[in-house]
């Protein structure tokens, strides 16, 4: 961690006591915003810079929501009734990411992510729920039990009625996702994986630069 001249520290705590923003400090002191946030903490704002203070959160906020409100209107623009080829080259992308090499298999915490991509294996590559081998791996202070459960609405795979691995590890999650991390494979996937492979080879084709 790098070091900060008493002098710095000294302009920060003032800076943040005049009502001065995180984003402010980190500017004026040419710090980042985590180095500002570390050295206000205790730090009171006077009652006579609240004010101001109270101003910038507030039009902060504002310009966040409209920022937020421009990139909905973008991502209408641009996601609206996604094709069967967008679908599949979105459920490739992602297996190129999160994938595996030799084997089929796709492994992640994020469950707006699995949701995804098993519901592209179901519908564009006409994988079956039969054909899933599911399993789980989480921290021994998780609920086996709502783990199963959670995962099971994730993935439309009832995986409470059916023979499904646990791998339980030591330890806490520690700010990890609380449901662990899901893993999904595929039964007999030679044929998926190469369909996959081959998918990717041409994305790299056509992406060469010119």
């Amino acid at each position: 961690m790098k070091s900060i001249d008493d002098e710095v520290i000294q302009k920060i705590k003032k800076l943040r006591a005049t009502g001065h923003s995180i984003s402010e400090i980190s500017k004026e002191c040419r710090i980042s915003p985590a180095t500002a946030s570390r050295y206000i903490r205790g730090v009171t704002i006077k009652k006579q810079h609240l004010k101001r203070w109270l101003e910038r959160r507030n039009a902060s906020k504002i310009m966040s929501e409209r920022n937020w409100e421009k990139a909905r209107e973008t991502a209408d623009a641009l996601v609206n009734k996604l094709t069967r080829k967008e679908l599949s080259l979105i459920g490739v992308s992602l297996y190129w990411a999160e994938g595996a090499k030799r084997d089929f298999t796709f492994s992640n915490t994020d469950p707006r992510m699995v949701r995804v991509f098993i519901t592209i294996l179901k519908d564009i590559f006409q994988i079956s729920n039969d054909d899933f081998k599911i399993s789980l791996r989480i921290y021994e202070d998780l609920n086996k039990k709502a783990c199963l459960t959670y995962w099971s609405q994730i993935t439309g795979v009832n995986l409470t009625t059916r023979k499904t691995s646990v791998d339980v590890l030591k330890g806490s999650k520690r700010g990890k996702l609380k449901y662990g991390m899901c893993r999904i494979r595929v039964r007999k996937s030679g044929l998926l994986l190469k369909k996959f492979s081959a998918i990717i080879d041409k994305i790299v084709e056509e992406t060469r630069p010119s």
